[in-house]
Formats: structure tokens, sequence, C-alpha cells
């Protein structure tokens, strides 16, 4: 089963485009409200609007920042899973040589197939992704089945055991892997929130214009794409397979090079 979210099937351009002109329509909106009510409006009302303005702002900003910190500490996680689940491979691969003959073949066979499907993890569609899960699977089921046949012949060997720690890990790698990138991702109701926040506090920046009577064009929209962009860098991490970021799959194509020239 593959956990997407409302954001992940958008087309980031799409996605920032549509942010932009959100943001315009709800400044445009604020700005024709406050001229409306400018004139009757006390000097009072507009200095108070004015501290409003600037603690919405800063409410925005503080959102930002800390949605932006969750979603970048997730994508720091998940490179480092990558790394992990290529180490322990590389160290299973190693100890199958270990392993007496027909073991050894069969399981560096299903390594080296193993390998192969978790390089292909790039910056792929979700189909592809759920096609690489099901191989992943499948092999681990053929892997674990071979262990069983290994236990029953040699379960007493010392080397028997530390390949099978280190298959297990292998296996309990994937699952992490899985967790991270497609179940333990900020909640559409944050984003949700932070569109919510964004879109009002852009609204009050209007109103403050249009109460001064004054707006100052290019310095509002150069402040809606920053907002726009920062929102859609956060969706962007959070997202399985990513556009503008990418966790790299290198050191698994490494790997594959590596246990190819493994005679």
């Amino acid at each position: 089963m593959m956990y997407s979210q409302p954001f992940d099937h958008i087309p980031i351009w799409t996605l920032f485009i549509g942010t932009v002109v959100l943001f315009i329509i709800a400044a445009e909106g604020g700005f024709r409200i406050g001229k409306y009510n400018s004139s009757h409006s006390e000097q009072t009302r507009k200095s108070q609007m004015n501290t409003i303005l600037g603690a919405s702002l800063a409410l925005l900003a503080f959102f930002l920042a800390m949605t932006f910190s969750m979603a970048g500490s997730r994508f720091d996680t998940r490179k480092k899973l990558v790394l992990d689940e290529a180490n322990a491979i590389e160290t299973t691969y190693l100890r199958a040589k270990l392993l007496p003959e027909p073991f050894r073949t069969e399981f560096q066979d299903l390594l080296g197939k193993y390998v192969n499907v978790r390089a292909k993890i790039q910056i792929v569609k979700i189909d592809t992704i759920r096609q690489i899960v099901v191989e992943s699977e499948e092999l681990h089921g053929l892997l674990w089945l071979k262990a069983v046949d290994l236990i029953e012949n040699k379960p007493t060997s010392v080397v028997t055991g530390l390949f099978i720690k280190s298959l297990n890990e292998v296996i309990d790698l994937h699952g992490k892997r899985m967790t991270a990138a497609l179940i333990n991702r900020i909640s559409p109701s944050i984003f949700i929130t932070l569109y919510f926040v964004a879109f009002i506090s852009m609204a009050m920046m209007g109103y403050q214009a249009g109460l001064a009577g004054i707006r100052t064009l290019i310095a509002g929209l150069v402040l809606m794409l920053a907002f726009s962009a920062v929102l859609v860098l956060i969706i962007d991490l959070e997202r399985p397979s990513q556009k503008i970021f990418s966790v790299s799959q290198q050191v698994m194509v490494d790997l594959k090079g590596k246990i190819g020239r493994t005679p």
C-alpha cells in the first residue's frame, strides 16, 4: 500500500504558480476592502493594523521555518537510510561468501538481484516506486526461505548466525525506508493550516495597503514569490519522489557495480 497525500500528484510548477495566484487574489481582495474602509478609518485604527500585520507575517515566517525544519529532518533521515541499507547489503553479500555451497551462490545471486532492484529508486513516478517495493518484498521472501534452509543444514554455525543477523538488518532497513518515505510524513492538515495562515497574512497585507492608500506592487510581489517558493520547497521535500530535491541513490548504484565485479 502506498501512502500518498493530495499535493503529491500536483506538478511542482503548477503548485508554485497556483500558490502565487492564490496570494495575489488574497492581497488584491484585502486591498480593495481596505481602500473602501480607508475613509472611515481613524489614524489609531491604521496604526493597530500595522501591528497586526507585523504579527501575522512573523507568525507565518515562524510556521514556515518550523515546517521546513521538520521536512528537512525527514529528508536527512531518508538520505542516511540509503547509506545504511547499502552498507547492510554489502555486509550480507560478503558474509554470504563464507557460507558453504550451494547456499553461497544462491544467496549471492539473490542479493545481486536485490541490489539491482534497489538501485532503480531514483526520481521516479509513484507507480514505479510501487513496483520496486513489490519486487523487493518478493526477494525478501526468497532470501528468507533460503535462510530457513540454511538454518536447517547448519543450525549451530557461527557464520550462519552472523549471516542471518545481517540479512535480517537488510529486511528491517527496507521497512525503515518505507516508513520514512511514505508513512512518517507531515500531516496534510499542517499544510492546509500553513496555506490558511499565508492566505490571511497576504490579505491583511493588502488590507493595510488599502487603508494607507499606497501600494508597492514590486515589493508585495517579491514577498509573495518568496513565501510561495518556500512553501513549494517544503512540499517537495515531503514527496516520495521529489522534483527539486532528490535522495541520491548513487551509493546503491556503486554497490551494484562493485557486486557485479566481484568474482
